[in-house]
């Protein structure tokens, strides 16, 4: 059974989510004290987080942000302030995915479920990958380069593997995005754009140059 943390002030729409997603067969626990975010989170141990921006005493950016400290687990924002500053920021601080408010429940079940399966279904028939010196070990969702291990979120994990099973081809946008999400519905593509510019940064960072390549108009490839 998995588990669904709720982050949400507005005790209205915390109820509605928590009644519909056990409904599901989720097991759910919502925020009791919002001072103690962090703690809640660590008793609690949730495969996926949904999390409100607009909390009081901090905001849902300083909590992802401290739960990426230790966890990697997907983390789900919620917000009515759905402008593309805040969806950047959001994937940006880690968020695997954001649901601009109001939503309608069926909508937010089937998110929750994609997200799900992208992170915990990987079915890939190798645990480990090479391609031009670098090499991508799927069950510690790192890549390995020069001797050097980077860290990768599930999302980026889930690009590179589906990169690098079509090494030498395009993979288009909307065929990563069905990879990422399980479905071409409800996705913004400016969230492909932000976890691949963070991947890009990541691996460079690392000394991997050039290692994505962008087909304007068709996709990416590793050439």
């Amino acid at each position: 059974m998995y588990k669904i943390f709720i982050v949400e002030d507005d005790n209205t729409i915390a109820q509605a989510v928590k009644t519909h997603l056990e409904g599901w067969g989720f097991a759910v626990k919502t925020a009791e004290d919002f001072r103690e975010i962090e703690a809640e989170y660590n008793a609690f141990s949730p495969h996926l987080t949904l999390l409100d921006i607009g909390l009081p005493f901090h905001n849902g950016f300083y909590w992802c942000d401290r739960i990426r400290k230790t966890s990697k687990e997907p983390i789900v924002f919620l917000s009515s302030a759905s402008d593309n500053m805040n969806i950047v920021l959001a994937m940006n601080m880690g968020g695997d995915d954001f649901i601009a408010k109001p939503f309608d429940l069926p909508v937010l079940t089937a998110k929750i479920n994609a997200v799900l399966r992208r992170c915990y279904d990987f079915s890939a028939p190798n645990e480990v990958m090479e391609y031009k010196g670098a090499v991508l070990n799927i069950a510690e969702a790192a890549l390995v380069f020069s001797g050097e291990k980077i860290e990768l979120t599930k999302n980026e994990l889930r690009i590179l593997l589906t990169l690098m099973q079509n090494k030498g081809k395009i993979v288009s946008r909307e065929e990563l995005m069905k990879k990422l999400w399980e479905t071409d519905c409800y996705i913004d593509d400016n969230t492909l754009t932000v976890n691949i510019s963070r991947l890009r940064r990541k691996i460079e960072n690392h000394g991997l140059n050039n290692f994505i390549s962008t087909k304007s108009g068709m996709g990416y490839i590793l050439e």
